[in-house]
């Protein structure tokens, strides 16, 4: 079985109010890139990953008109795709979606959160000090994570959580020192998220549920100068000693060198593109033995990627994120 994750970049300004496709010259939400075009980009690089259940991250957004659900099977369907089946979990104001695309000949999913005495269900509050001032902060998730029981046609059943941790980008800055408060205070509130998707990490762990965490966790080991200051990242939180993502242990190693990337971003004061290690795919110690294998499909970093110009062409034209994925050898459940 294939699983993977993708964060396509503001996948919901390719449909209009009615759920409809929007094949024309119109600008996407992605800088420089055309609705027709970001659309064939992503159908080409989904059929080419071709996996059997995707979590999308940035899907199309739930409204009072729009549909995540309905957007994304039309999608499948004019992509030609075999992941035609959707399910979604809590839906959010910020028309980012999560939502998990899947071939249901090969599997079956239903959105199904723990109750724990640990943490709340994602749509609810979490109190944590995230100041050290003895008084507890309120969380939210903006994005809630996506927690899905996933049946296989053969093998045991397993669960998948979907995360968006919150950005620690200082959007709206308009001085260095602005820019550096708005940095501290959403890395302390990511950190807060991550937190409390890391207790019900727990849960499932302590239940015995194999597991696998994947999506854009926006952090890495090392990433930006604030990290000092809270002692671990995000993804270090999240991902302890029990989950392995090989891409993530690379960052954790003494020799930083030739580091894996999942994400291009245009700087536009330095006119460069700089890279990033923000999307993951984590396992439980139980899935290990089923022979797991990742790949980033980075049009660079990637040599079959690479090799393939038109592969390479749509990886650049979807989304600033590329996928990633995780095989798994599946054997028929006892």
């Amino acid at each position: 079985m294939r699983l993977s994750t993708y964060n396509i970049e503001w996948f919901a300004n390719l449909f209009d109010d009615h759920n409809g496709l929007r094949l024309d010259n119109g600008p996407s939400g992605r800088h420089g890139v055309r609705r027709a075009v970001q659309a064939h980009a992503i159908a080409e690089v989904l059929r080419s990953v071709d996996a059997d259940g995707v979590v999308v991250i940035e899907a199309p957004n739930t409204g009072k008109r729009q549909s995540t659900l309905r957007a994304l099977e039309d999608f499948a369907v004019w992509a030609n795709l075999r992941t035609r089946t959707v399910v979604m979990g809590f839906a959010n104001d910020t028309q980012q979606e999560i939502a998990f695309l899947y071939d249901a000949e090969v599997l079956s999913a239903e959105h199904s959160p723990m109750e724990s005495p640990r943490a709340p269900r994602f749509d609810g509050r979490f109190r944590i000090d995230l100041d050290v001032d003895a008084k507890a902060d309120v969380v939210q998730f903006s994005k809630p994570p996506m927690e899905l029981r996933i049946t296989p046609r053969e093998g045991a059943p397993f669960r998948l959580i979907g995360a968006h941790l919150k950005s620690k980008a200082p959007h709206g800055a308009r001085s260095a020192a602005r820019a550096q408060a708005i940095s501290i205070a959403n890395r302390r509130k990511q950190l807060a998220q991550a937190i409390w998707l890391r207790a019900r990490i727990e849960d499932h762990l302590e239940a015995g549920d194999p597991l696998v965490v994947m999506g854009d966790l926006n952090d890495g080991p090392g990433l930006d100068v604030y990290e000092a200051l809270f002692g671990r990242s995000s993804v270090e939180i999240i991902m302890g000693t029990e989950l392995t993502d090989p891409h993530a242990r690379q960052l954790l190693l003494p020799k930083r060198q030739g580091l894996p990337t999942s994400a291009r971003f245009y700087n536009p004061v330095e006119e460069r593109y700089f890279q990033a290690l923000l999307d993951y795919a984590m396992v439980s110690p139980d899935l290990l033995h089923l022979d797991p294998k990742w790949r980033i499909w980075h049009p660079f970093e990637d040599a079959a990627c690479y090799g393939t110009p038109d592969l390479c062409q749509a990886l650049l034209e979807a989304s600033d994120h590329f996928p990633v994925s995780l095989d798994l050898t599946l054997t028929p459940a006892p």
